[in-house]
C-alpha cells in the first residue's frame, strides 16, 4: 500500500508541473507537440481529472465528497471485512447459526448507494462498456490493449463441467433485510448456506444450467472454524477438483465485499427491472514478480470480457474491475477470478438477485467464446 501511495503523490506532482510548464511548452510552438504526447502517455490519463472528487450519498440524500486517496475507510479495495489478514481471535468451534434476534443501535447506520462512473487516472473505460480500476504500475494503455484480446480457453458444451463455482470465505454473510441500522455484534458470517455466499453461488449456477454449460458448485467451508489459512485450504480443494475434472476452464471464487467502518456500512445497490440488486465487483490479480503467476493477463482478458457483458446487460450492476497486485489462487487456471457479490451491508434478497443476473451474463460471456 505504501508503494502505491508514493505513485499517487508522484502523479500529483506531475499534474502540478504540467499546470506550470504547459504554457511555456506551448509557447515553443509545434516542436513541443512530441514532448507533450510522450508526457501524456507516461501520465496515462484516460478517463478524467485526478482532482475530481468521488462521493457517496449520505442517509439524508446529501452527497459526501472525498478524494480517492482519502477514501480507504469508505470505498472497499476488495479486501473484505478483515482486510484479508489473519485474525487474532481464531478459536470459534462448531456450527455458526444465522441470528434470529438482532441488537440494533442508531449509532450503527446502513447507507444505501449506487456506485456509478468513476473519474481519475486510476480508471479507464473498456472498449464497449464498463471500467477498470488499475492499482498497478502497468499502464492503462497496455491493459486496454489486453482487454481486447479473447481468453485462452473456449467453452465446448460437451456435457463435462467447464466452470467451477467455489468459496474461499464460505461463511461470509449479509444483512437480513433493508433497514437503517445494523447489529454491531454480528460479524457477518454464518455456516447456514441459506444466508451465506453459498446461496449466491446457487443462483449463479442456475444461469449456467439454463445455458447448458456444465459446472461444479463446491460448497466446502474453508474459513470456519478457523479463518486463518483460508486461501491455502481453498487452493487444495480447487487443485483436487481440477485434477479430477480437467475439462474445467473457469474458476470463480464467490465472496462478498465489506464497505464501511465500524459505525457505518454501505449497501451498494442498483435497481434493475424494478428490483434492487447488489452491485458486483470483479477482482483480477496482477503478479508483482513474487507470486509465481505468469498468466495473470489471461485472467484479465476474461475479466474484461465478463465486465463488458455485465455492463451491457445491466447498467451499473458491475463496479469497475479491480486490477491489483493480488494472487487469490488465480495461478491455477487462465480463467480464475474473484467475484465480490455485494457487500455485508446488502441483504440476502439483493445479493441473490445479483447472483441471478450475474449467472445470466456469465453464461452469455462464455457462450460468446464457445
Amino acid at each position: 500500500m505504501r508503494k502505491r501511495r508514493r505513485h499517487v503523490k508522484n502523479r500529483k506532482v506531475i499534474f502540478t508541473l504540467l499546470a506550470v510548464i504547459l504554457p511555456l511548452i506551448t509557447a515553443g510552438g509545434i516542436k513541443a507537440v512530441p514532448v507533450l504526447a510522450e508526457l501524456a502517455e507516461s501520465i496515462d490519463v484516460f478517463s478524467g481529472s485526478y482532482d475530481e472528487p468521488l462521493y457517496y450519498t449520505g442517509e439524508q440524500g446529501e452527497n459526501i465528497f472525498f478524494f480517492e486517496e482519502d477514501a480507504e475507510d469508505i470505498i472497499s479495495e476488495g479486501y473484505g471485512w478483515t482486510a484479508e489478514v489473519e485474525e487474532k481471535d481464531d478459536s470459534d468451534k462448531g456450527a455458526k447459526p444465522y441470528p434470529e434476534k438482532w441488537k440494533v443501535s442508531e449509532k450503527n447506520t446502513v447507507y444505501k448507494n449506487t456506485f456509478e462512473h468513476y473519474s481519475g487516472f486510476r480508471f479507464f473505460s473498456l472498449e464497449t462498456k464498463g471500467q477498470v480500476k488499475n492499482l498497478t504500475d502497468i499502464s492503462n494503455g497496455t491493459l486496454l490493449k489486453e482487454s481486447k484480446l479473447l481468453p485462452e480457453f473456449t467453452i465446448e458444451k460437451n456435457g463435462e463441467p467447464e466452470v467451477l463455482i467455489m468459496h474461499t470465505h464460505t461463511t461470509e454473510s449479509f444483512e437480513p433485510y433493508v433497514r437503517d441500522c445494523f447489529d454491531p455484534s454480528f460479524n457477518y458470517r454464518t455456516t447456514d448456506e441459506n444466508y451465506n455466499v453459498v446461496s449466491v453461488g446457487e443462483k449463479i449456477c442456475e444461469g449456467l444450467e439454463a445455458a447448458g454449460i456444465g459446472y461444479i458448485h463446491d460448497k466446502t467451508i474453508h474459513d470456519y472454524p478457523s479463518y486463518n489459512g483460508s486461501y491455502e485450504r481453498s487452493a487444495v480443494t480447487v487443485k483436487k477438483i481440477l485434477e479430477e475434472n480437467p475439462s474445467i476452464k473457469v474458476v470463480l471464487d464467490i465472496h462478498r465485499d465489506a464497505i464501511g467502518t465500524s459505525e457505518s456500512i454501505m449497501q451498494p445497490v442498483v435497481e434493475i427491472d424494478g428490483k434492487e440488486a447488489a452491485q458486483i465487483m470483479i477482482i483480477s490479480g496482477c503478479d508483482d514478480g513474487t507470486m509465481n503467476m505468469p498468466d495473470y493477463m489471461h485472467n484479465f482478458r476474461f475479466a474484461s470480457l465478463l465486465q463488458q457483458q455485465l455492463a451491457s446487460d445491466y447498467d451499473s450492476l458491475a463496479r469497475p474491475i479491480l486490477f491489483d497486485y493480488r494472487k487469490y489462487n488465480q495461478d491455477l487456471t487462465t480463467g480464475s477470478l474473484l467475484i465480490e457479490m455485494g457487500s455485508h451491508g446488502n441483504t440476502i434478497e439483493q445479493v441473490e438477485y445479483a447472483g441471478e443476473l450475474f449467472g445470466r451474463s456469465l453464461a452469455r460471456a462464455l457462450l460468446s467464446i464457445s
